[in-house]
C-alpha cells in the first residue's frame, strides 16, 4: 500500500524567533519513503537536523519575522497490515528491565503516575499479567472518556482527562499511558499520520494523530485508547514521554498559527 503523507503549515512571528521542528517521519520508517524526505519553506530558511535523545529526527531553525510556510508532501510505503495485538506477550518483572526502560515508568509532564497509582492498582491489579492487563485498561479509558475537539485543551494532563473525563486523542493516551505505567508497565507516548484508511471517513479535517506503545515480551506493540481497534496505515514521527517530548513544533518566542493543513490518504 502507497500512502500520501504531509501538511501546509503557515506560522506569524512578531521578530526573528528560534523553533524545534518535529515534523519529520520516524528514521524507523525513512526506508519506506518513497524519495528523501524534504521539507520546504517559504521564504527559504536553512535548517539543521538531529536526532533527539528518544531517538526521533528533529529540526532546529530561526523563523523570520512575518509569515513562515511548512509544506511536506511525501509517498510512503505500508504494509497495509491493521494493527497487531500482543496476545502471548508476557509482561517483564521491573527487576530485568532495561535501565533505559526505567524512565517510561516514571510521571512525566502529562502523566502522573503517582495520582493514579492507587486508582489504577484497585481496579486493574487483578487482572492477569501482560496484554490482558493492557486491553483492560484501554477498554476502560476507551469507555469513560467522551472524545470532541471543543475539549482540546494544551495543559490538560491525565489527571485532568480521569476528571473530566473528555479529551482529545492526546488525553486518551496520556491517561492510557499514565495508568499503565501505574502497574508497572512501560509505557510511550506516540505522534504520527493515522488517516481513515480501512474505516469509515469522518467529516472532520485531517490531523495528526496520538497513540501509545506498550513494551511487553522483548518488543513494542501499538494500542489506541480513543479508537480502540486494529487500524491500517499509521505512519510513526515521534515517541517520547508524552506530548511535552514529541511536539511537531516548539517556538522560543510568541507566534500565531495561520494554517493547519495535514494530508494521509492512499493512493489508490
Amino acid at each position: 500500500m502507497l500512502i500520501r503523507i504531509g501538511y501546509d503549515l503557515i506560522f506569524e512571528f512578531p521578530a526573528p524567533t528560534p523553533m524545534l521542528l518535529m515534523l519529520y517521519v520516524h528514521p524507523s520508517r525513512e526506508r519506506d519513503l518513497q524519495q528523501p524526505e524534504f521539507l520546504n519553506f517559504f521564504p527559504y530558511v536553512p535548517v539543521e537536523t538531529f536526532i533527539d535523545g528518544w531517538g526521533n529526527k528533529a529540526g532546529r531553525i530561526v523563523a523570520p519575522a512575518g509569515q513562515l510556510r511548512i509544506t511536506h508532501n511525501a509517498i510512503i510505503r505500508d504494509s497495509g497490515q491493521p494493527d497487531v495485538p500482543g496476545l502471548n506477550a508476557f509482561q517483564h518483572p521491573v527487576e530485568q528491565l532495561l535501565t533505559s526502560m526505567l524512565p517510561l515508568l516514571l510521571s512525566s509532564r502529562y502523566c502522573e503516575v503517582d495520582k493514579l497509582t492507587t486508582f489504577a492498582w484497585e481496579h486493574f491489579g487483578n487482572t492477569p499479567l501482560g496484554w490482558p492487563r493492557v486491553q483492560a485498561v484501554v477498554n476502560w479509558v476507551h469507555n469513560h472518556i467522551t472524545f470532541g475537539y471543543r475539549f482540546a485543551d494544551a495543559t490538560k494532563s491525565a489527571y485532568d482527562v480521569f476528571y473530566d473525563k473528555q479529551g482529545v486523542c492526546r488525553d486518551f493516551m496520556h491517561l492510557s499511558v499514565a495508568l499503565l505505567r501505574a502497574l508497572s508497565i512501560p509505557t510511550r507516548y506516540v505522534t504520527g499520520y493515522l488517516g481513515d484508511i480501512g474505516v469509515p471517513a469522518v467529516p472532520d479535517p485531517m490531523d495528526f494523530s496520538a497513540w501509545f506503545e506498550v513494551y511487553l515480551g522483548g518488543q513494542w506493540w501499538t494500542c489506541d485508547a480513543r479508537h480502540n481497534k486494529p487500524r491500517i496505515g499509521r505512519v510513526l514521527m515521534a515517541t517520547g514521554r508524552d506530548a511535552s517530548d514529541v511536539a511537531l513544533t516548539t517556538s522560543f518566542g510568541p507566534h500565531i498559527l495561520r494554517q493547519f493543513h495535514v494530508i494521509t490518504d492512499e493512493i489508490k
